[in-house]
């Protein structure tokens, strides 16, 4: 352990991509709130324009490292990045605070945020958005989001990246491949002790957020791969459903058939569409099945974070 590199406490882990004006301001701000007493791990997500330097951190009067990756990898990935590095690095009474860059997540909430962590039957204090400030298509699609998550995984997600973290949890989570994916879903799947803590969401410091709809979108999806296993198997469930009541009001149609009710050509046409749907969604059942089986036999070794790496500024 380097404790000259993460040498306070409480460590901010947090990606910045091409956003030097709002990152530079809540550097101050956490030196502000902290007393300076925080340790910064900033992953420069391969910004071209506006690279992120240490200068930064130092002017701020607070100790870190900026983590320049060589390439875009995304927002999800560069968290990764950033709590790999803090797992090798931190020890047991260090503290991981995750947020984002532009000031949405407020300095001053982390101190409400990690109180429970004080708790030993907790591992992870995540955020819950109290209020927001996004648009109307924002928050429309985030309420079907939720549904249609809780519906295909069975799990219930209503937070982001915004969570404090114990030594204990850093280095679980750190372990898992599917962290670089989607960072809640894979706190949500590690079994970790999880709070909930409502929290206000801040106005952006500075420019304009690199998330348009498409990418939430995609984000989303990335959640729902997180539990591929969960989703097959319910998928499936549902078509072997549908391919036993289409059997079943097939046999009842031959049944109306053979007992006169039925008009002509309507027979033919309703066992025909009845057939279709069968053979669908016998075809989907199967097909479930054995992605289900692959997905479990899957052993995906978990990708050093190093490999991201271009170069690493201490301050």
């Amino acid at each position: 352990m380097i404790r000259s590199v993460l040498q306070e406490n409480l460590i901010v882990v947090m990606p910045i991509y091409e956003d030097v004006e709002a990152s530079t301001k809540l550097f101050h701000e956490l030196a502000i709130t902290f007393d300076k007493k925080v340790t910064i791990i900033a992953v420069d997500d391969g910004s071209v324009k506006q690279p992120v330097d240490v200068s930064a951190i130092q002017s701020a009067g607070l100790s870190g490292v900026v983590i320049k990756l060589k390439r875009n990898v995304g927002h999800q990935k560069a968290i990764s990045i950033g709590i790999g590095y803090a797992a090798e690095y931190m020890d047991p009474a260090q503290t991981v605070v995750v947020m984002d860059s532009d000031g949405e997540d407020t300095p001053i909430s982390i101190k409400e945020l990690v109180k429970p962590l004080e708790n030993d039957s907790i591992d992870v204090v995540v955020a819950q958005r109290k209020s927001r400030v996004e648009s109307i298509k924002f928050k429309a699609f985030y309420v079907v989001y939720k549904f249609i998550f809780q519906l295909l995984s069975g799990k219930k997600i209503s937070f982001g990246n915004f969570m404090g973290l114990k030594y204990g949890a850093v280095k679980r989570i750190a372990s898992m491949q599917e962290l670089g994916t989607h960072v809640a879903g894979t706190v949500l799947l590690s079994k970790l002790r999880i709070d909930f803590i409502p929290l206000d969401r801040g106005a952006r410091y500075a420019g304009k957020s690199k998330m348009n709809f498409v990418g939430l979108v995609l984000h989303g999806f990335k959640g729902l791969m997180i539990f591929a296993e969960d989703v097959l198997v319910r998928v499936g469930i549902a078509s072997a459903i549908v391919a036993v009541l289409a059997l079943i009001a097939g046999a009842m149609a031959i049944i109306l058939k053979f007992s006169g009710f039925a008009t002509p050509g309507w027979f033919s046409v309703a066992l025909g569409i009845l057939l279709l749907v069968f053979l669908q969604t016998g075809t989907m059942t199967l097909m479930m099945l054995m992605l289900t089986g692959v997905v479990k036999g899957s052993t995906a070794a978990v990708v050093d974070y190093k490999i991201f790496i271009e170069d690493i500024a201490h301050a």
